[in-house]
């Protein structure tokens, strides 16, 4: 499940392979969801930058438009040397980039633009987003502000909120309440600023961790069991023994896995 670390990586991959590249050929499939963009008019561009911003990445050419995607639930971008058999069949590449040397695609994509840097700039939602938990200097103290807008809504909800902090997806949330035991449905407002402090803390130190290559881990017990609460329901809870719970929340019905034992309600 691509979340602000899967695009970080993805950025990382990505960039050495693009960044400072002529773009050889370029195709984009159109699916029920996206529709295709103007992949022959990016033949002849040079790739300047490569980031990641949230769950996004942004591709800029050298005439200043940008490749925007979001992966969404199931998308992803794979790098591969030319030649290489793609991992994914054709028919679901959003687009493909190559270079002399290598083919860049983004399979399944939940958006794909092809847009000016000016448009996105004047992009209200990637304007709002909150500071993004992957980047090494990230200012957490600017977090907690945008967290007590929210001092009503649980925190299992505000923590998935791209506008207060970028970057928390299904995983991180279940795993990080659960490591600094906050319930997922205790209010914002419920909680001092140190504890949340504390929690964003903790979860951008987990994030940086895994922005490198390899599988997301939040539990680094040496048995191969990397998730304290994450996919667990009804498995007993590595602290207590507790099974572990799973219940949707919010309106978009997200789901969200706890422990009723080490995380009880606030009081």
């Amino acid at each position: 499940m691509p979340e602000g670390d899967t695009l970080y990586r993805i950025a990382e991959n990505v960039r050495p392979v693009l960044a400072g590249q002529t773009i050889a050929a370029a195709l984009s499939n159109a699916s029920p969801q996206v529709p295709a963009i103007d992949a022959q008019s990016l033949v002849g561009r040079v790739v300047t930058t490569v980031e990641a911003r949230g769950k996004h990445l942004l591709i800029t050419l050298d005439d200043h438009r940008v490749v925007h995607s979001h992966l969404g639930m199931t998308g992803s971008w794979h790098a591969y040397r030319i030649g290489d058999p793609w991992r994914k069949p054709p028919r679901q590449a959003g687009l493909a980039l190559r270079t002399a040397t290598h083919e860049v695609v983004n399979f399944n994509p939940k958006l794909l633009k092809l847009v000016t840097a000016t448009t996105l700039r004047r992009n209200d939602y990637l304007q709002r987003l909150g500071p993004d938990l992957m980047l090494p200097g990230v200012e957490l103290a600017a977090v907690l502000p945008r967290l007590r807008v929210h001092n009503a809504a649980p925190m299992g909800e505000a923590v998935m909120n791209q506008t207060i902090a970028a970057g928390i997806g299904n995983v991180y949330k279940s795993e990080t309440l659960f490591i600094c035991r906050i319930n997922p449905w205790t209010l914002v407002g419920e909680l001092s600023d140190l504890r949340l402090t504390d929690y964003l803390a903790e979860t951008h130190r987990l994030m940086r961790i895994n922005r490198k290559s390899g599988k997301r881990t939040t539990r680094f017990a040496g048995d191969g069991q990397r998730f304290w609460v994450y996919g667990r329901r009804g498995e007993p809870c590595f602290k207590c023994e507790t099974p572990i719970r799973l219940r949707r929340q919010g309106d978009a019905g997200r789901t969200t896995y706890w422990c009723p034992r080490c995380q009880p309600p606030a009081r």
